[in-house]
C-alpha cells in the first residue's frame, strides 16, 4: 500500500509541476497555442506593458518615431480609461495596441466570470477609444490556463507571450537594461528565432507610479545599435 501510496504522490506532484509550468512557464504551449516569437534572427519586437503611462509613454513614442520603430503596446483598461488620448497617440503613432486586461489581475487562479471581466472589459474600454477591434492579447505575468487561452481566442485575439524579458520594473540602470535586451537578442538568434522581448512603460499597481525613465534611455540607445546591425524592429503583426 506505501509503495502505491508513494506513486500516487509522486504523480500528484509531478502533475502539479507540469500544471505550474503550463502557466506559467512564457514558452510553454501545454494551455494552449500562444505566439512567441518569429523565425527570423534579425527581426525584434519590442513590447510594452502596463500603460498607458502618461509622459513616459508619450516620451518613448518620441523615441520610436525618430527611430522609425514599430512597437506593441499591452494596455491596462483602467489606466486606459484614466488616459485615452495617450493611446490613441499610440495608435496614430502606427503602434499595435493590444489587451492586458482592465485590472493585471493573475488570469490562472481567477474564475471563468472572473477571466471573462477582464478580457471583455479591456477590449470594450480599447475599442470605444480607438473604434477598431483588438487582435492581441498578453496575460499578466503570462499566467494563464486553458481557459484563459482559448477565451481570448473567442474575443478574436492572439494570445501573445514573449522569450526575452528583462526585468526593467527593478532599478537598472539604462546601460544594465541594454546589456540584458542584447544578450535575450543573442540567445534567441542562436536558436535561430526573432526576439520578443517584454519591456514596460507603466506600473500595474497604480498611474505614473514607477519610473520608466531609464527604459526609455534605453530604448533610444537599442535603437542605434540594431539599426547599426540591420535588425528590424517589428509589431508581433508580423508573426501572427
Amino acid at each position: 500500500m506505501l509503495g502505491i501510496a508513494g506513486a500516487v504522490a509522486g504523480v500528484a506532484v509531478a502533475a502539479g509541476g507540469l500544471g505550474t509550468y503550463g502557466a506559467l512557464s512564457a514558452g510553454s504551449q501545454l494551455f494552449g497555442q500562444t505566439l512567441i516569437a518569429g523565425n527570423d534572427p534579425n527581426e525584434v519586437a519590442l513590447t510594452f506593458d502596463d500603460g498607458p503611462n502618461g509622459d513616459t509613454t508619450m516620451r518613448l513614442l518620441d523615441v520610436l518615431a525618430r527611430h522609425q520603430a514599430k512597437a506593441t503596446f499591452f494596455v491596462i483598461g483602467g489606466f486606459v480609461k484614466q488616459q485615452p488620448e495617450v493611446v490613441r497617440a499610440i495608435r496614430a503613432a502606427g503602434h499595435i495596441v493590444g489587451n492586458h486586461t482592465m485590472t493585471h489581475p493573475w488570469l490562472h487562479i481567477q474564475t471563468h466570470a472572473r477571466i471573462r471581466e477582464e478580457l471583455a472589459g479591456c477590449n470594450k474600454v480599447i475599442e470605444d477609444v480607438l473604434g477598431e477591434p483588438v487582435r492581441y492579447f498578453r496575460a499578466p505575468h503570462g499566467a494563464r490556463r486553458p481557459y484563459v487561452v482559448r477565451y481570448a481566442r473567442e474575443l478574436g485575439m492572439v494570445p501573445v507571450q514573449w522569450n526575452v524579458i528583462v526585468g526593467d520594473w527593478n532599478p537598472y540602470t539604462a546601460r544594465v537594461l541594454e546589456e540584458r535586451v542584447k544578450a535575450g537578442i543573442r540567445r534567441a538568434q542562436r536558436s535561430g528565432k526573432s526576439t520578443n522581448v517584454v519591456l514596460h512603460d507603466g506600473w500595474d499597481r497604480v498611474l505614473g507610479g514607477a519610473d520608466r525613465l531609464p527604459t526609455v534611455e534605453m530604448v533610444d540607445t537599442l535603437l542605434t545599435r540594431c539599426a547599426e546591425r540591420r535588425i528590424r524592429m517589428v509589431g508581433v503583426d508580423a508573426w501572427g
